[in-house]
């Protein structure tokens, strides 16, 4: 499914680069709790369970996993679970955090572009990916045509995302320590590629000594469903939401559900979206 011009090649490899430097510092950072200060279940909102439904005796990939703490929970309800990530250290590690909460999840490294070639030929009733993960495409078309080709018949993908609007103010902290939700970053797509400062990372720990550049691509909420669609999925849910599995503004609290929220003085904005588009079951002539 590859066929990208080599320049863009070379920045998918600085990206892997750069993964390959953060992983060591995300496993000791308590940001994601792979030292069990935290459940994997954690990371899921509500609606994510109610969207994907029963999952017991699915099979399920997990597109570009990093960690795999996700995996993980996916995993442990029910579901026949395989991550796929391009970073040779974030696979390595997603295998260790997986017997770490004793969880059954095999792992593949390989660039999510060449994922069909890389399963074997496999095919999944559920697609799961997202929370900074598109960012990382340079081509969404042929993204959506590599989900479609994964899935079975009937089968669907769930993805959880970044809204664009967080990106437009920053997913990761200002280097000047300033917290509050101001327009740094483009919303919309259309300027190309994004060269990157990467040498901290958003959890905590020490800054990157190599591979410190990152490329990110903008995709706006329109462009992922367009892409899904031109590849024969059929949207069935989008959703926006306010709510974050970490504080990333000084002033969010807590909710019950673990989640955190502006408060109620602040506007409504939203912060993650989730899309589940389904492969269309096949009709006999």
């Amino acid at each position: 499914m590859r066929g990208f011009e080599p320049e863009t090649e070379r920045m998918m490899s600085a990206n892997e680069a750069n993964w390959d430097q953060r992983t060591p510092v995300h496993l000791a950072s308590s940001f994601y709790g792979v030292d069990g200060s935290r459940e994997p279940e954690s990371w899921f909102a509500g609606y994510e369970w109610e969207d994907l439904g029963e999952l017991r005796g699915t099979d399920l990939a997990h597109l570009q996993c990093h960690l795999g703490v996700e995996t993980v929970a996916l995993a442990r309800r029910g579901a026949r679970v395989v991550g796929l990530d391009f970073s040779t250290e974030s696979v390595l590690g997603a295998r260790d955090v997986a017997e770490r909460f004793g969880a059954d999840v095999s792992y593949v490294r390989a660039n999510v572009y060449d994922a069909v070639a890389a399963f074997g030929g496999r095919d999944f009733d559920v697609i799961y990916t997202g929370k900074g993960a598109l960012c990382y495409l340079p081509d969404l078309p042929a993204w959506a045509d590599v989900v479609f080709a994964l899935l079975r018949p009937g089968g669907f993908v769930y993805l959880v995302e970044f809204h664009p609007l967080l990106y437009s103010l920053g997913v990761v902290p200002p280097a000047d320590g300033a917290g509050e939700p101001l327009l740094r970053f483009d919303y919309l797509a259309g300027r190309g590629v994004e060269k990157r400062d990467a040498t901290r990372t958003y959890t905590d720990g020490p800054a990157l000594t190599s591979a410190r550049v990152a490329y990110e691509w903008r995709h706006g909420i329109g462009d992922v469903v367009t892409a899904l669609a031109a590849a024969g999925l059929t949207i069935e849910v989008l959703r926006e939401d306010g709510a974050l599995p970490w504080p990333r503004f000084g002033d969010m609290a807590r909710g019950e559900d673990g989640w955190f929220r502006f408060p109620d003085s602040s506007p409504r904005i939203p912060l993650l979206y989730a899309i589940r588009a389904r492969r269309p079951r096949e009709t006999s002539a």
